[in-house]
């Protein structure tokens, strides 16, 4: 009997490199595969979240990055105040959604060069509450002349009107003058994105704050403390009769004139002057660090865990990493802090692997990590995530660890960072699925999959220190596998978590199809949760599927997300 061609065509097993059939709205990937595209909206949470560092297996950074800026400007055209208060929720949560604020200043200058009126005063209401430092002003700066400037015979300058300089003058007076004070001694001066300098007395004179007619601006400048502190950044008030004024100043100028290590000590445990005010020779000596352990940043405290162990001030048993751990371990202080689960994995990689050389022209460094850090470590990158209690729900979690999710040739986020890899998308996910596993304890089971699924090493006790060790299986993707894997050994579960970069291809049905196949046959009201490891503006899940949900896969909430979403 002849074949008949058209019984091949099925909606219950699709060959992940054709359409489902009548599924007209999926898209091909970039791995040749079928998948859907996200909306506006996920998508442009997933830029602000993942950003477009250093591209993706298959697409390059620039690419990526054009691609997502396109998507952006679309979303300012449809609805500028939405953009500005999704950038704004992103940058301001705690802990943070994001590891970095890059993305959200750039889509906030976008906003303010490219919105309409209302657009462009949410931009303004929302400056002083993205670029919270001297760094994120000149970054956002740089970007918005990028974006909305104008060519001079000199390069890109700023469209000075009413619009910017009304967003500049929120950033000095919005916030309380000893915050402005302390802004502007950390740092008077910073770099744009394309190492432009920026200083914050060109920002007051493009503001030009007294000229601003307000009545809330008028009582601001009215205050004399504020008007010193003004004069004394242009330049035009001298330094005595500032540091009478503002405390501050005093304390940043006081620093300033430190010459012995003994100094340094006395003005930060007695004066409680800020570790950035001291000169730079005065950071190099270890007593100045014991004091320091104390009184810096949390932030601060995680960025130089590597010096202040190779200068000898954190020692196996030392009194001074004895209270590092305390500080590392205190969930209110992670959590006041801001601090992004990234920027503690990035810490202990960091920290973990011994040596960093900042640039390629600069001296390697090294240390020998004590173990008591490392262990604090690991508890600051699960206290990053906040309380998040068990949702007693029984999750699969698959990380995709095919070739693309292990490219060497990118990373989430830099593919150095001060000297040191932060890990690749699959290092990323199995990070992420130990966080999962630890919540949920005994509910979690994690499996690896490309064209097969292979045994996770993840488990509640994984130690984050190994995860950097560990080799994927690479190959090709079949993202169908973990729902198939799940109907094939009759696993009752509540949920999926699937961290990938969304390129399946190798499948010969639809992931969608799969968990369909599941949930007819072992458990119905199973849900999904697809966590992105790229901004490729795409899923393996159906929008269609109430029970689907899309998440950036870097992003601090999610597990708190997944408790949400797989109780229903």
């Amino acid at each position: 009997m002849p074949r008949d061609p058209l019984a091949s065509i099925t909606t219950h097993a699709t060959p992940q490199t054709q359409r489902i059939p009548g599924r007209t709205d999926q898209v091909r990937n970039a791995a040749g595969g079928y998948v859907y595209p996200k909306d506006t909206w996920t998508r442009l949470e997933d830029f602000l979240i993942l950003g477009t560092t250093g591209g993706t297996y298959y697409v390059g950074e620039d690419k990526l990055t054009a691609e997502n800026a396109g998507l952006l400007f679309q979303a300012i055209a449809e609805d500028g105040p939405r953009v500005v208060q999704l950038l704004t929720d992103i940058s301001t949560a705690r802990p943070p959604r994001a590891p970095k604020n890059r993305p959200a200043l750039f889509a906030l200058a976008a906003c303010h060069a490219k919105g309409d009126a209302a657009t462009r005063q949410a931009a303004k209401d929302a400056l002083r509450k993205v670029a919270r430092t001297t760094d994120h002003l000149s970054t956002w700066f740089g970007y918005l002349k990028n974006l909305g400037g104008k060519q001079t015979s000199r390069g890109t300058a700023p469209v000075v009107g009413s619009a910017l300089r009304n967003a500049i003058s929120g950033w000095f007076l919005a916030a309380d003058v000893d915050d402005v004070a302390f802004r502007a001694c950390k740092a008077m001066q910073r770099k744009t994105p394309n190492g432009e300098a920026f200083h914050l007395r060109d920002a007051l004179r493009i503001a030009h704050p007294n000229r601003r007619r307000g009545a809330g601006s008028r009582q601001l400048l009215d205050a004399l403390d504020r008007r010193v502190l003004l004069g004394w950044i242009t330049g035009n008030v001298p330094d005595d009769f500032a540091r009478d004024e503002l405390p501050v100043v005093d304390k940043f100028l006081t620093a300033k004139a430190v010459t012995t290590p003994e100094q340094a000590v006395r003005i930060v445990t007695e004066a409680r002057v800020p570790w950035e005010f001291l000169p730079d020779a005065m950071l190099r000596e270890a007593i100045v660090w014991d004091a320091l352990v104390d009184t810096i940043g949390m932030t601060a405290l995680l960025r130089n865990l590597a010096r202040m162990t190779r200068l000898g001030t954190l020692k196996p048993l030392g009194d001074a990493t004895r209270r590092a751990v305390a500080r590392l371990t205190d969930a209110g202080a992670v959590h006041r802090a801001r601090i992004h689960p990234m920027d503690a994995w990035l810490a202990l990689r960091v920290y973990a692997s011994g040596r960093s050389q900042p640039n390629p022209r600069a001296d390697v460094h090294t240390w020998k990590p004590v173990p008591a850090i490392l262990d604090a470590l690991e508890e600051t990158y699960d206290l990053a995530f906040g309380t998040v209690e068990p949702s007693g729900k029984r999750l699969l979690v698959a990380v995709d660890s095919s070739g693309s999710m292990s490219g060497t040739h990118y990373t989430i986020g830099p593919v150095i960072v001060g000297g040191s890899p932060i890990g690749s998308p699959y290092e990323v996910g199995c990070a992420m699925a130990v966080t999962l596993a630890r919540i949920e304890k005994g509910n979690v089971h994690v499996i690896d999959v490309d064209t097969t699924v292979h045994t996770s090493k993840v488990t509640p006790r994984t130690n984050l220190r190994e995860i950097a060790s560990w080799r994927p299986s690479g190959g090709g993707t079949d993202l169908s596998l973990p729902f198939a894997y799940a109907q094939r050994e009759r696993l009752e579960v509540d949920g999926f978590v699937v961290f990938t970069d969304n390129e399946t291809w190798a499948g010969r049905s639809h992931p969608s199809q799969a968990l369909t196949t599941y949930r007819g046959s072992i458990n119905a009201g199973a849900r999904t949760i697809v966590a992105a490891m790229t901004a490729t503006g795409h899923s393996i899940g159906d929008p269609h599927d109430d029970g689907v949900l899309n998440i950036a896969g870097m992003d601090a909430s999610l597990p708190l997300v997944v408790n949400g979403f797989i109780r229903g």
